[in-house]
């Protein structure tokens, strides 16, 4: 497998994550993390500290969704929250023009793209946590303190 530390959307978040915290690195993997589920069997961790990012479509703009990654996205609770009626989940082709990523590896940093971010509360259980990080076999670590400063990243104080 390529250098995966050379592509671009690694480097993306490389970058991010290097200005707001040297500490966090992005760490390759021997298997994929392209779900949550092969996440957590890839770096032997619980599912709920794997972090799903979910990009959700809006009337007129997208919505990042950091999600545990034994929990569920309720559209639902989106919607009402947003006072919006139409409000959905980002096909590839979205995700990939909007955050830059594949499907599978779209970290909660460096987007291509301002987007709106909502963080799941239940991620607070875990001490650490896992994200991807512009690959499906690229990884980032942190902890729930960084979670709660946002990485670096303006979230507007949004929690679901």
């Amino acid at each position: 497998m390529e250098d995966l530390l050379n592509k671009e959307s690694v480097k993306r978040v490389s970058k991010v994550l290097n200005d707001f915290d040297q500490s966090i690195k992005v760490q390759n993997l021997d298997t994929t993390a392209r779900t949550a589920k092969d996440a957590a069997e890839s770096l032997k961790t619980e599912i709920g500290s794997i972090v799903k990012s979910l990009l959700l479509r809006r009337q007129s703009s997208f919505l990042l969704c950091l999600v545990a990654g034994d929990k569920r996205c309720s559209l639902n609770k989106i919607k009402k929250l947003l006072n919006e009626k139409d409000v959905s989940m980002a096909n590839a082709d979205q995700v990939k023009e909007i955050t830059g990523f594949t499907i599978g590896g779209v970290s909660p940093v460096g987007h291509l793209n301002k987007v709106d971010i909502f963080i799941d509360e239940s991620l607070a259980r875990f001490t650490n946590l896992f994200a991807a990080a512009g690959h499906p076999y690229s990884c980032l670590l942190y902890t729930s303190d960084a979670a709660d400063e946002g990485l670096g990243v303006d979230l507007g104080g949004r929690r679901i």
